[in-house]
């Protein structure tokens, strides 16, 4: 096998390498700004393709925050957290970087989170009974 043929076939492998490299080190800054968001443990990570959603819980309140993984554009994103029983808290409109927190005294309760950013979203369905 040629050099050339090496060079091709290297190519495509160091560009996953390198874009997943860089993923990896967006990621930490993501859930740094989240958790100095949102009191109390991150409990939940709820990826999609455009953004996840960061669940944190502290005594008897859940907290949640949608991050964009394309941050500074300016775009639609929302995030509720609903305790069973009760109405969703919900912060949505055009933001740049993360919509949230919003903050529900859940008690025992279950929750239901969902986030969107763009066209795609995440609903968690009852969590954390």
């Amino acid at each position: 096998m040629g050099s050339g043929a090496i060079h091709r076939r290297l190519v495509p492998v160091l560009a996953v390498l390198t874009a997943s490299g860089l993923l990896a080190l967006a990621a930490p800054a993501q859930e740094a700004e989240a958790a100095a968001l949102c009191p109390g443990r991150k409990v939940r990570t709820l990826p999609f393709s455009t953004g996840s959603v960061l669940v944190y819980k502290r005594g008897g309140y859940v907290c949640a925050v949608t991050v964009a993984n394309k941050q500074g554009v300016k775009r639609k994103m929302a995030v509720s957290v609903r305790a069973r029983g009760g109405r969703p808290v919900v912060d949505e409109g055009q933001f740049a970087y993360h919509a949230g927190p919003v903050t529900v005294h859940a008690g025992r309760r279950c929750v239901w989170v969902t986030g969107r950013v763009g066209a795609d979203s995440v609903s968690s369905g009852w969590i954390l009974c």
